[in-house]
């Protein structure tokens, strides 16, 4: 069993063969991703205060400062295998490859998080890439968006929604024992389960006057200009939009 032990950092000895470099900008993101996350790599240890893996977390250690850090030791293993060791644990991370478009969704994610991606490793001009990239992605996309032609007269309002499941939640919230201001929050909620029949909203629109027709695009009730609408934030041009218009379609 495995077991984490905290050494001065004066006692390590670094493998004086060691032919993985550091160079001072990535000791830099070390120390940084140290301060953010903490210790989640313990260095490496061969029985006698040296070091097989974590030359460069042992250099991060020292930039911030710190004096005793966690080691695991490995004194199981031979003199042969702690060299290979040394070598293969560098390069067998270097083997692995990077689904980019994964890596994109997960790194713009962050970005909208407010967390500071300059901590995951990447420099400024991969970061913009694989960003950049994801954005393009989702926004240029086919997306087989359902089109209404208008026909027949103009429907009533009442046949354009079906609001009968958020009245009855808002039934159900006004009889709760939940204090005023929690019952006003949940029956604004409730809206959310108004149903819309974006067809006959469509025969609605055609005959409508040119104010109640800006307003109801205001309201992206109908969409004519699919550019305005992504500048509006009513719509992301993904399959989302797909999902919305059969769940809230009626036949």
């Amino acid at each position: 069993m495995l077991t984490i032990q905290y050494k001065n950092i004066e006692q390590l000895i670094p493998y004086a063969r060691n032919s993985r470099t550091h160079s001072d900008a990535q000791v830099a993101q070390i120390a940084a991703s140290i301060k953010e996350f903490g210790w989640t790599n313990p260095v490496l240890m061969d029985g006698d205060n040296g070091i097989i893996a974590g030359h460069g977390r042992v250099l991060a250690a020292r930039v911030l400062g710190q004096t005793d850090i966690p080691t695991i030791e490995l004194s199981h293993m031979t003199d042969i295998q702690k060299r290979a060791y040394i070598i293969s644990d560098n390069k067998l991370a270097l083997n692995a490859g990077w689904d980019e478009e994964v890596l994109g969704l997960e790194i713009t994610e962050l970005k909208e998080f407010g967390f500071d991606i300059d901590l995951l490793g990447f420099n400024a001009k991969e970061l913009k890439e694989l960003v950049s990239e994801k954005l393009e992605s989702i926004y240029s996309q086919s997306v087989d968006v359902p089109t209404y032609e208008p026909s027949g007269e103009k429907p009533l309002l009442e046949d354009l929604y079906n609001e009968e499941k958020a009245i009855d939640l808002i039934t159900s919230i006004q009889q709760s024992n939940l204090n005023e201001k929690e019952k006003a929050f949940l029956m604004k909620a409730a809206s959310r389960h108004i149903v819309f029949n974006y067809e006959k909203i469509a025969n609605f629109y055609a005959h409508s006057s040119k104010e109640c027709q800006e307003l109801m695009e205001c309201n992206a009730l109908v969409i004519i200009d699919f550019d305005k609408a992504i500048e509006n934030g009513f719509v992301k041009l993904t399959e989302e939009i797909n999902e919305m218009f059969d769940i809230t379609e009626d036949e």
